[in-house]
C-alpha cells in the first residue's frame, strides 16, 4: 500500500493490552499507525519497537491537545480514524467512593477521550475538501450497559461514555464520519493490576471502618490478586483488534461491537428479562 492510499489512525492506551494489540494489528493490516501511551517510557519504547508515538494522558488536558497535534504531524495532517481506548477501574462499592475517586476516573475515562474525540473531529470535518470523512471508535465494556457490584466507578464511567457516544452518532446521522461503540467483556490485559493499585490509593485505607470490610477481604481482593479460576470466557486482546479492523473497514458499521460470550449474553438478558430476574444474575457477577 502506497503511503498516499494508507489510512492513519490514531489509538491511546498502547501500552499493552488491547491498544497495543490493536496498534500492531492495523500496522499489519498497512494502516498509519500512532500509537498513544499516557507514561512517557512508554512512548520512548513504542518508538523503539518502530511504531510512531505520542503522550497522551487522558487526565491531562494539556497533553491530550499536544498529542493529537503532534499525532497529526507525523500521520501528515490527515486522520481517517481515532480509537479512544486508554480506561481504568476503581474497585470499590458506591457507598466507599470517595468524590475525589470519581473526579479522578471521569477525567481519565470520559473527560479524556471527548476532548480528542472533538479534536478528531475537527479534523476529519476539515478533510476531502471540506466534506468530512473518518470513523470515533469507543472502547466501553459489557460493564457499559449491565452493572455489576464493586464496580461502580467505572460503570458509571463507561454509561456515561456510551450515552455521549450515542448522542454523537444520532448528530453524525447522514454523515461520512460515524462514532462506533465497542464492548469487550472478560479481556486478558493488566487491566486488573492497574486496578488494584487503585483500589490501594482510593479504597484500601477506609475498609477498617468499611460496612463492605468482609466482602474486600473475601472476594475484591483475592480478585485483584488474580486468586481462583480463570475466566473461561476471557479472549486476548487481539480479539478486540480483529473486531476493530471490522468496525473501520466495513462500509456501513454496526453502532455496536460486542466482544466475548459474557457481552453478548448480557446483551440479550437486559433486552429479555425483567429488571429483578436481569438484577438477580448481575448481582453474581
Amino acid at each position: 500500500m502506497s503511503p498516499k492510499a494508507q489510512k492513519t489512525i490514531l489509538i491511546t492506551g498502547c501500552s499493552s493490552g488491547i491498544g497495543a494489540a490493536s496498534a500492531a494489528a492495523l500496522r499489519n493490516r498497512g494502516w498509519r499507525v500512532v500509537a498513544a501511551c499516557r507514561k512517557p517510557e512508554d512512548v520512548a519504547r513504542k518508538q523503539a519497537e518502530g511504531y510512531a508515538s505520542v503522550r497522551i494522558d487522558y487526565e491531562d488536558s494539556a497533553s491530550v491537545e499536544a498529542g493529537h497535534r503532534e499525532a497529526l504531524e507525523l500521520l501528515g495532517g490527515r486522520l481517517d480514524a481515532l480509537f479512544n481506548n486508554g480506561a481504568y477501574a476503581i474497585p470499590g462499592m458506591v457507598e466507599d467512593l470517595p468524590r475525589e475517586a470519581l473526579e479522578a476516573i471521569f477525567a481519565a475515562n470520559l473527560f479524556g477521550p471527548h476532548q480528542l474525540a472533538r479534536l478528531a473531529l475537527k479534523t476529519m470535518r476539515a478533510q476531502d475538501e471540506g466534506r468530512g470523512a473518518g470513523r470515533i471508535v469507543q472502547c466501553s465494556s459489557v460493564l457499559g450497559f449491565a452493572a455489576a457490584r464493586a464496580r461502580g466507578a467505572y460503570n458509571s464511567t463507561k454509561f456515561a461514555l456510551e450515552g455521549l457516544t450515542d448522542t454523537l452518532r444520532l448528530e453524525l446521522r447522514g454523515s461520512p464520519i460515524k462514532a462506533i461503540l465497542i464492548e469487550p467483556g472478560p479481556i486478558a490485559t493488566p487491566f486488573r493490576a492497574n486496578a488494584a493499585l487503585q483500589y490501594a490509593r482510593w479504597i484500601k485505607p477506609l475498609t477498617p471502618d468499611s460496612f463492605w470490610r468482609e466482602l474486600y477481604a473475601k472476594q475484591v481482593e483475592p480478585r485483584l490478586r488474580g486468586e481462583g479460576e480463570k475466566d473461561r470466557w476471557e479472549l486476548g486482546p487481539e480479539a478486540v483488534a480483529e473486531i476493530l479492523l471490522r468496525a473501520l473497514e466495513a462500509r456501513e458499521p454496526r453502532a455496536r461491537y460486542r466482544v466475548t460470550f459474557p457481552t453478548k449474553a448480557a446483551a440479550v438478558m437486559k433486552r429479555l428479562l425483567p429488571q429483578k430476574a436481569f438484577d438477580a444474575v448481575l448481582a453474581k457477577a
